[in-house]
């Protein structure tokens, strides 16, 4: 496969029986062959995205000492701001050339992951920025659970399968500046070859060259979608459930032609995570003769943790 599927949300959620099936089978096929789509019709308004891009953009251009007091020591930045080149993709010594805030879960004070979840950081200096934040947070969980849903029918699972399991789930919001390149990278790019972690990310701002995917013959093309569309992948817990039936594919974000380096890159995925209790054992019904068991019994919290490490973010 050389191009990225597109797939329409609004067919799942119709009323005729035969375009929901269609796009069950649609964002299947794909998961199966490249593991990545281009979906419109999700619940990202035009607003809301001009308002987030505004507002993220206001906060990586504070100064650098204002960003920094909102980097949380002891939380492996699951919320708050990580400051430039602190992540490494796994299997890589260089840092990326980027550096992101996380916006997390919102849970009520009764819920039994309030103590689970770090509480999310409030910008002083920006008063719509945690609201927006939030707002687009909960348009993309809503979107996702739509997703896992179709996936769950294509998987031969009850519809609402995934419900419980990402309801109050450890998702993460990331807004990402990859800014100017200055001087040769010296084997350094924006983000490395990597998978994600999560069941799937929905990633916004990928409408230019610079996302690039794996596909099953070790190619790397372009995966550039249009100005209404997400791009959703599946994540490494998701491949690690259906036992590689639905595949986790290897991403990257290339350093940008040399006349570009003084232009910022702004992306903005979510990951897509379920409580840290779910098991990711693999499904019975995708463990067969032809296809036997790939990966030892786990949890969400349990792969989470180890992975983190792996990328530097909490220390042994």
């Amino acid at each position: 496969m050389d191009k990225i599927p597109s797939v329409d949300l609004r067919d799942f959620l119709s009323d005729n029986p035969e375009r929901k099936q269609k796009f069950v089978n649609e964002i299947g096929k794909a998961y199966e062959e490249i593991g990545f789509v281009a979906l419109k019709g999700h619940f990202l308004d035009d607003q809301l995205v001009g308002d987030l891009y505004g507002e993220v953009k206001n906060f990586f251009e504070l100064p650098t000492e204002t960003k920094q007091k909102y980097e949380i020591p002891g939380i492996g930045g699951q919320r708050g701001y990580v400051g430039f080149g602190k992540e490494t993709a796994k299997g890589f010594k260089k840092g990326d050339l980027k550096e992101f805030w996380h916006f997390g879960q919102y849970v009520s004070d009764d819920s039994k992951y309030k103590s689970e979840y770090p509480d999310n950081v409030i910008v002083e200096e920006l008063p719509k920025f945690n609201e927006v934040g939030k707002e687009t947070y909960q348009m993309l969980e809503k979107t996702g659970k739509y997703v896992l849903r179709a996936l769950a029918l294509y998987l031969g699972l009850d519809e609402f399968y995934f419900d419980d399991k990402i309801a109050e789930g450890n998702s993460i919001l990331r807004p990402i500046h990859y800014p100017p390149i200055t001087q040769e990278p010296d084997d350094a790019v924006r983000a490395a070859a990597h998978g994600d972690i999560n069941l799937i990310t929905l990633l916004m701002g990928s409408q230019g060259k610079g996302l690039q995917v794996q596909n099953h013959k070790g190619e790397w093309i372009d995966a550039i979608a249009e100005p209404d569309e997400l791009m959703i992948n599946v994540g490494d817990m998701l491949s690690r459930h259906t036992n590689n039936k639905l595949k986790s594919t290897i991403h990257r974000v290339v350093n940008p032609p040399r006349e570009l380096w003084g232009t910022s890159r702004y992306s903005i995925p979510f990951f897509m995570h379920p409580v840290s209790g779910m098991s990711l054992n693999c499904l019975e019904n995708c463990v067969n003769e032809n296809n036997p068991k790939l990966y030892e019994d786990t949890t969400a919290g349990e792969f989470l943790h180890e992975r983190l490490i792996e990328l530097g973010l909490i220390k042994k």
